[in-house]
Parts: structure tokens; C-alpha cells; sequence
């Protein structure tokens, strides 16, 4: 019988409690948001009930798809059982159309489409800092993953946005951007963390609306609204 623990750690959007299977653990999504280094704060009601259902499903989507990742199942709402993975201390960013810091480092206007997606890893910062760009040398000075691991993870990342912007297509919304983070699981690199609107870009296909975390970051309105509209096109609720 699955008994949840102590809090392993806490981030902006979700919590981490151990349970006593130690090749697992549980996420409780949260309401809270967080923008612009922890300068903006603030809370969107429903939140973490959205980002664990649509985990779920992309998640869930992706097993049938043959990218292993570490949901296991939901256990209510805000919680999901998943593997306790040692997560390995970058992310990779998927980009396929200009947005956000990429705009403001090549001069592309925003919502330019890329003629091929690009990829860029970035350490896993602190809440209150940067996340600096790495290439795969830097990752191989540093010790952080071998380059064996590193083009497991890239390849993995090609194949999850592959998978997604069909997907998002079929329901209408364009995948602008997201970031993968990914674990070591009894030695072996999986997908770990979240897929979901505080981590990706999502637009609108018609209007090019987000309907993500940008509005909350730029005082957009009807961020509630926003979360709940991608999991209802998900659920075929549009």
C-alpha cells in the first residue's frame, strides 16, 4: 500500500514527497506562479489541477509513443505517483517559433517559425537566477552527463516535439516552445519533470493567443481561462 512521506523538495509550481517505495515519489502540483526571478508572484486558481491532468495526458501519450518517462499514475487532482529519478542538472529548450529570450538574442521578431527547431541546453539554476546556456563540451568539462547521455537526451527531445506539434495541432494550438528536463533511472536516461503550460508555450493556432504562463507574466488576463482551455481542447471540450 503506497504511504507518502516527507517533502523532498519544493519548487515554484510543484512539491516532491517521498513514499515508501524508494523508486518512487509523489508530485503535488501547486497554484502558486512565479515569474521574472521570483519578482512576480502570485497564484492561479486551478492551476495545479490543470498542469496534473495535462501531465497525464502528454505523459501518458508519450509512453504509447515509446519516449519513457517517469509517470507512473494519478493519484487525485494535484497528485501524481511517478519515478524517483536522479535528475540530471540541465534542461534542453525546444524552440520552433521565436519567443521569449531567443527573440531577444537573435533580433527575430516574435512569432517568427524557425526553418528547422532548435535546441538549447541550459543549467538548472536557482529560482532567482538565469539559466545559462551550455553546449555539449561545457556539459563533458563539467562531468554532468556523458555524450552518450546528451544525445540520448537531444534525440528524445526531437522525438517528444515531434510528437507534441502533431498533436497540438489536431486540437488547434501551436507548440511555440518548451523545456525537458530528464532523470536517471537505475542508470538510464528518462523524461522527467512536467509538460504543461508553466513549462511550454502554447498558442492559440487562430488568434496566436498564448495560453500559458506568458499571461500571467505579462498581465494579460484571463490566465485561469487560459490553463483550463488546453486541457478542455485535450479532453475533446474545446
Amino acid at each position: 500500500m503506497l504511504e507518502i512521506g516527507g517533502l523532498l523538495k519544493e519548487g515554484k509550481g510543484k512539491r516532491l514527497y517521498a513514499t515508501n517505495d524508494p523508486d518512487t515519489c509523489v508530485v503535488y502540483f501547486k497554484d502558486e506562479a512565479m515569474a521574472f526571478h521570483g519578482l512576480k508572484r502570485g497564484r492561479i486558481l486551478g492551476k495545479g489541477e490543470v498542469n496534473n491532468a495535462v501531465c497525464k495526458h502528454i505523459f501518458e501519450m508519450l509512453t504509447e509513443k515509446g519516449v519513457e518517462n517517469h509517470f507512473i499514475r494519478q493519484l487525485d487532482a494535484r497528485q501524481s505517483l511517478v519515478k524517483r529519478v536522479e535528475i540530471v542538472p540541465f534542461a534542453v529548450k525546444v524552440r520552433n517559433i521565436v519567443a521569449g529570450s531567443l527573440a531577444r538574442r537573435i533580433g527575430y521578431p516574435i512569432g517568427t517559425k524557425l526553418d528547422t527547431t532548435v535546441l538549447e541546453c541550459v543549467l538548472r539554476s536557482a529560482e532567482d537566477g538565469d539559466d545559462p546556456l551550455v553546449n555539449t563540451t561545457h556539459i563533458l568539462a563539467m562531468k554532468l552527463a556523458t555524450e552518450e547521455e546528451v544525445n540520448q537526451m537531444l534525440a528524445m527531445a526531437r522525438r517528444v516535439n515531434e510528437i507534441l506539434v502533431s498533436y497540438m495541432r489536431e486540437i488547434n494550438i501551436e507548440v511555440i516552445d518548451f523545456k525537458l528536463e530528464f532523470g536517471r533511472y537505475h542508470g538510464k536516461i528518462i523524461l522527467a519533470d512536467e509538460i504543461t503550460p508553466d513549462t511550454a508555450r502554447f498558442w492559440d493556432a487562430r488568434t496566436h493567443e498564448p495560453l500559458d504562463i506568458d499571461r500571467f507574466r505579462r498581465d494579460l488576463g484571463n490566465v485561469e481561462q487560459a490553463y483550463q482551455e488546453v486541457l478542455h481542447r485535450m479532453m475533446g471540450e474545446e
